[in-house]
């Protein structure tokens, strides 16, 4: 089975190029989804004791958490070291689950694939791009993201020139969505 790892910046297509795969039957994994995931389950208890304060409904309040983040970004790291081998930990599953199945592909969507360090050992690394100004409008056009925000998100996350450069594969996310469905599409069947 060919293991194929998507990532890109933050509002460069990842979600759009991830449902393509989906809609042609490959498997699919987004990392954000296993977060929101965990943070309603079974990380509540632990980020709420590295952030009193944001679990205490029994759910992660991502906003606050966000907010606290952005006033001390010295803390992701201890967010990541106990969040990340969570994720971690569900991509091996899934994989493993993919190929039990007979899947001939799948695709595990890492925001953050590079920037972590880990080999994960895929096949190619595919990278959803787009226009920096377009990037920046869709980011800011999504609920609760201010410019300081995102600034921060994109100060975390290397330059979309660089992931261009390390991917196997670059979906060009600026054109029409239904091109960008169709490449995606070739990428898949072929020709």
């Amino acid at each position: 089975m060919r293991k194929l790892g998507l990532t890109g910046s933050i509002a460069t297509g990842k979600s759009t190029v991830l449902a393509a795969f989906a809609d042609l039957g490959v498997p699919v994994f987004s990392a954000d989804q296993a977060v929101h995931e965990l943070y309603a389950g079974e990380a509540v208890q632990e980020v709420e004791r590295l952030f009193p304060g944001v679990g205490k409904t029994g759910v992660v309040d991502r906003q606050e958490l966000s907010r606290r983040l952005v006033a001390a970004p010295q803390r992701l790291a201890e967010l990541e070291a106990l969040v990340h081998p969570m994720v971690r930990k569900r991509i091996a599953k899934f994989l493993a689950e993919a190929e039990a199945g007979g899947a001939k592909m799948a695709v595990v969507d890492i925001p953050l694939l590079f920037e972590t360090g880990v080999d994960w050992g895929f096949d190619q690394v595919l990278v959803t791009a787009v226009d920096a100004a377009e990037q920046r409008r869709r980011a800011l056009a999504r609920p609760g993201m201010t410019g300081e925000k995102l600034d921060a998100i994109l100060a975390r996350q290397l330059p979309q020139a660089e992931k261009k450069r390390r991917a196997d594969h670059v979906f060009d996310t600026g054109k029409p969505i239904e091109e960008t469905r169709a490449e995606v599409r070739t990428y898949v069947l072929g020709p």
